[in-house]
């Protein structure tokens, strides 16, 4: 089969994860909430309030950056792992009431679990 998702027509949308927060708006979102995303390599030049690492060998890396890039993964780490926490529970995906409930629920669980993580 050609295409994705098995299909055998094109995908409308990108086929990446930071094409697909581009055409979304997710990074404008991000940066008119002015709240600060750390990101991987794929979205460098994406601007706005995403942190990527810097680009460069790292002898060529000031100390400042080469702090930076030591940061990045252990801060990225302690995001993913809380939603990785949170996709493995089953309560979640079981409810049935509306969005701004399961926000805070979600909020409240990520908050526990980050605070648990320090």
């Amino acid at each position: 089969m050609d295409g994705c998702c098995g299909r055998h027509q094109p995908c409308p949308e990108p086929s990446t994860t930071s094409g697909a927060a581009r055409t979304h708006g997710i990074v404008d979102a991000l940066t008119s909430a002015n709240i600060p995303c750390w990101a991987d390599k794929a979205y460098r030049g994406a601007g706005g309030t995403l942190r990527v690492p810097y680009w460069g060998r790292w002898e060529t890396l000031s100390a400042g950056q080469q702090a930076h890039n030591r940061s990045h993964p252990k801060i990225r780490a302690l995001g993913e792992q809380a939603v990785a926490t949170l996709k493995s529970w089953r309560n979640p995906r079981k409810l049935r009431c509306s969005t701004t409930r399961i926000t805070d629920l979600v909020k409240a669980i990520l908050t526990l679990h980050l605070s648990s993580a320090a």
